[in-house]
């Protein structure tokens, strides 16, 4: 069963917009996404909310509690180091359900967090499930080896494709890659 879906940033935050039929390419701005859940069906998850890096919401969680149906449990967390503890206690207070998402990156990141969820196959009914808390789990701790190899190699791909990305240059309202000197 394939759901579309998007991680988008909004004001330099990601959000994960599920099942959205239209409009979603379009949030920029949290009034963008309130204007969204009000005009279609979807659903909203904080995903990795208070992981350490700039990209993730933490106090726009709060500030903008009513918009997220879910919170995601992310897959990078070992036994000893957790940031998903903070999302769990957040989704508890404030009774939203808690996903398991791999957010995979790389392969191996595959299979090691995902989420049961008790519907039928169907986009719809599945959206319905998770935000009625009918979702369940399945996490597995990474070794502290395997967390630093993934973390190591989304840091060279970064650092690799910001090269290639200021390698290009923009011209007459394209891009193209600068002649070698």
């Amino acid at each position: 069963m394939l759901i579309p879906g998007v991680e988008r940033t909004i004001e330099r935050k990601h959000v994960l917009l599920i099942n959205f039929r239209h409009g979603a390419e379009a949030v920029r701005t949290f009034a963008d996404l309130a204007r969204l859940k009000a005009r279609e069906r979807g659903l909203v998850i904080a995903p990795h909310p208070f992981f350490p890096t700039s990209s993730c919401l933490r106090g726009q969680l709060d500030r903008h509690a009513d918009l997220f149906d879910a919170v995601e449990y992310n897959a990078m967390f070992t036994s000893s180091l957790n940031f998903n503890d903070r999302a769990v206690q957040w989704a508890r207070a404030h009774g939203r359900p808690v996903v398991g998402n791999g957010d995979v990156h790389r392969l191996r990141q595959l299979g090691t967090t995902y989420s049961l969820i008790d519907a039928p196959p169907d986009a719809d009914a599945i959206c319905a499930a998770i935000a009625a808390g009918r979702v369940r789990v399945e996490a597995m701790p990474l070794a502290w080896g395997d967390a630093a190899a993934i973390m190591t190699e989304l840091l060279l791909w970064h650092a690799v494709r910001g090269r290639l990305t200021t390698a290009w240059r923009t011209e007459r309202g394209r891009r193209v890659r600068p002649m070698p000197a």
